[in-house]
């Protein structure tokens, strides 16, 4: 696939400034732990739910362990999103000892 990819840590560093994260993985994962302010988007509606990915800008998509959403950022960049990959997902997230959300919003 050859997407782009970013580390949790630039991640971090970009959410900072407001960026966009779309959460590639099921309601059930979502909500045992997610990125604070992630949107959920199960991988199997982006398709139909593309248009509600911003074209401006980049979008970084995030998995449990970045290999849905390398799958996302390859349609969703044929769909004109500047959309990285965020590697490791969720799980490298957690190993860098950030915060998740828990529950349903």
């Amino acid at each position: 696939m050859g997407v782009p990819e970013i580390s949790v840590d630039e991640l971090a560093s970009q959410m900072a400034l407001g960026a966009v994260v779309v959460d590639v993985r099921e309601q059930v994962e979502w909500d045992e732990g997610r990125v604070k302010g992630s949107r959920l988007i199960p991988l199997g509606e982006v398709a139909t739910r593309v248009g509600e990915i911003p074209t401006q800008g980049p979008v970084y998509v995030i998995c449990r362990s970045g290999v849905r959403s390398a799958e996302a950022c390859d349609y969703l960049r044929t769909q004109g999103v500047d959309a990285f990959n965020v590697t490791g997902g969720v799980l490298a997230w957690l190993e860098s000892e950030r915060d998740i959300e828990c529950g349903t919003r």
